[in-house]
């Protein structure tokens, strides 16, 4: 089920013994350029026609009503409403704690403050089809509440009924989310860009999805605001040992296999047995789960177990791989973390699956795929905020840094840069102007 790699007494150099997707690589981004541009040129009409192509299902009016929401989270259950109220509580607080990080630099009479201010609109995508994603309604939603966004907008694809599932509607409205739009996919992402009769377009669009909504976001970045990571189909790489129980490995590596095909499963050890053991309890997990069909075709197509010499080389692998979730399952795996150094989120420990992760760790789990680890990191409040930097110069501060100032500009050619600072003295003594 999974292919081998044997790297054990093999280079250094993973580039050639190793495969990495590249971001999008399976996808044509003329494709996805050309369905930008019906939504953008065509609107709702545009969007309501590839819904139909899609997803199967005609959708006239978009817009979920707020009746709609309520009454979804009072059909749930008590223990999926307690649930997702632990879950808010813990995400929420954790990037509110995040995003209260602040920074003064005061130096020779200049003092600089670093303030962060929140976009004014938030799109907020939340993938659908092959399960629904509660979850990511609470893992996106609420970092761009902690980061201080008011106006919230999120657009999830509809059912084969035209309709939403009620726990996506349900985290929603405990969200405080009151603009929910039934459109899915490159149409979805594309309005959220751009706009059309129905849906304003926002500042920053963000949240995970399959390679062509992931690329569709890469096409729209710098018309709008876009996360840099590619949140792409779900990866993980676990790191396993014979002190790890292959059952609780093999579920591991299923877990986010489970998603369905375009995502990556790796088992990396240095223990041959470990391996078989693991490879076997893959098999029967697999036999078990409801989800059979979309886990075997990601790990026939995309499953991998790596034998490796040692801890140091896994995480060689690792840092090459750059996956999604990393969980070291090992002995001295709080060591080895020292070693790691592109991945999404790292798990440690026999206590420490990545679905922890997944639903009330704390942090956002949307992640970086694809590789993009190796540049970027997860959802955070500071995609839904920019950097505005407040300079407040005394008198002896602006006496002290006037000579450098001028320096520089006379290097550049730049006279009015001079004479701002050369000249200041004496316009405000004299009132004498050039």
């Amino acid at each position: 089920m999974l292919e081998r790699l044997d790297l054990r007494g093999r280079s250094n150099d993973l580039t050639d013994l190793l495969p990495r997707p590249q971001a999008g690589d399976s996808v044509s981004q003329d494709a996805v350029r050309q369905l930008i541009a019906q939504v953008r040129d065509g609107g709702d009409a545009a969007v309501r026609e590839l819904t139909a192509r899609f997803d199967g299902v005609d959708v006239a009016d978009t817009l979920v009503p707020v009746s709609e929401l309520s009454a979804a989270w009072d059909s749930l259950s008590p223990g999926l409403r307690s649930a997702m109220e632990t879950a808010h509580r813990r995400i929420l607080e954790f990037h509110q704690a995040e995003a209260a990080i602040g920074h003064v630099y005061e130096r020779d009479g200049v003092a600089v403050r670093s303030v962060s201010q929140p976009v004014d609109r938030a799109g907020i995508y939340v993938p659908g089809g092959l399960a629904a994603y509660p979850s990511t309604v609470l893992m996106t939603v609420l970092v761009a509440r902690a980061a201080g966004v008011d106006d919230i907008v999120l657009c999830s694809p509809p059912g084969p009924d035209g309709n939403l599932a009620a726990p996506v509607l349900a985290a929603a409205h405990l969200c405080g989310v009151t603009e929910v739009h039934r459109v899915g996919g490159v149409q979805a992402v594309a309005a959220l860009a751009y706009g059309t009769e129905t849906i304003r377009p926002a500042d920053v669009v963000a949240g995970p999805g399959n390679a062509w909504v992931a690329t569709a976001k890469q096409l729209v970045a710098g018309d709008v605001g876009v996360a840099s990571a590619f949140a792409g189909p779900s990866e993980i790489i676990v790191v396993a040992d014979a002190t790890c129980p292959p059952a609780a490995a093999a579920t591991d590596v299923v877990l986010q296999a489970e998603h369905g095909p375009g995502g990556r499963a790796w088992l990396v050890t240095w223990d041959e047995k470990c391996a078989e053991a693991v490879c076997e309890a893959i098999g029967q997990i697999v036999d078990l789960s409801p989800r059979r069909e979309e886990t075997l075709a990601t790990l026939e197509a995309d499953g991998f177990v790596c034998l490796v010499d040692g801890p140091a080389q896994a995480a060689d692998v690792a840092n090459f791989v750059a996956p999604e979730h990393l969980q070291l399952m090992c002995e001295g795996a709080e060591e080895l973390v020292g070693s790691i150094r592109h991945a999404g989120a790292v798990f440690i420990g026999p206590w420490a699956p990545a679905s922890v992760g997944d639903y009330v760790a704390g942090p956002s789990h949307v992640l970086p795929t694809a590789g993009t680890a190796r540049f970027a990191g997860a959802l955070t409040t500071d995609d839904f905020t920019k950097r505005m930097h407040v300079v407040d110069v005394s008198e002896a501060g602006f006496d002290q840094l006037a000579p450098a100032v001028a320096e520089l500009a006379e290097a550049e050619g730049l006279w009015a840069h001079a004479a701002s600072v050369s000249r200041r003295k004496e316009w405000s003594t004299s009132g004498v102007r050039p």
